[in-house]
């Protein structure tokens, strides 16, 4: 009766660790899921290239970034594709938003919106690079006009071949850093 009951144990005690194993592996194809649908709809990450958004951002920082209900606003970091420049996603900040109005004193590093000057504690400069921008600009509808944070060494809207970027080739708002661990946090601080 013992030798019954001892089998009857071991086999339990196999079925009851294969079940085990099955409930963990359960586990892991739910949780590996779960993460390929939330950054699939909800959530990128996307790399910096380049030292445009200096201070605010540096070369090979990794940003989660999402388009949820998503609609620019003046401040906001995007991150958006520009396919005839660039074959990598470009990170700048919004300056303005369709039907704004856009003035840059070059002499007086002044950056206007509206009329208003922009308070701009954020950027590694003053603005003295004018490249094509000239005039007053309009922001059409469904446009933004971006800016690097380092202005002086920023390709944006100030340069033809970016221009006004349509809202429909925006990936979406950077929401934080989330890599390296000493840049972790957000960059609207």
């Amino acid at each position: 009766m013992k030798k019954a009951d001892n089998k009857n144990k071991k086999a339990e005690e196999v079925v009851s660790g294969r079940a085990e194993i099955y409930d963990w592996i359960q586990c892991i194809v739910y949780a590996l899921i779960a993460c390929v649908i939330v950054f699939v709809f909800f959530v990128r990450l996307v790399d910096v290239v380049g030292s445009s958004m200096h201070p605010t951002l540096e070369e090979g920082d990794k940003m989660v970034v999402t388009n949820l209900f998503y609609k620019p606003k003046q401040g906001d970091i995007i991150v958006f594709q520009k396919d005839d420049y660039a074959d990598y996603a470009l990170v700048k900040r919004v300056i303005a938003t369709e039907m704004q109005t856009v003035e840059i004193d070059f002499d007086k590093h002044i950056v206007y919106v509206d009329g208003k000057a922009l308070d701009e504690p954020y950027i590694a400069e003053p603005t003295a690079n004018k490249i094509d921008f000239t005039g007053v600009q309009i922001v059409p509808p469904g446009c933004v006009f971006v800016m690097g944070d380092n202005r002086n060494d920023s390709t944006d809207s100030r340069d033809e071949r970016i221009g006004m970027v349509d809202t429909r080739n925006i990936i979406g708002k950077v929401m934080f850093i989330s890599f390296p661990f000493d840049h972790i946090g957000s960059p609207y601080t």
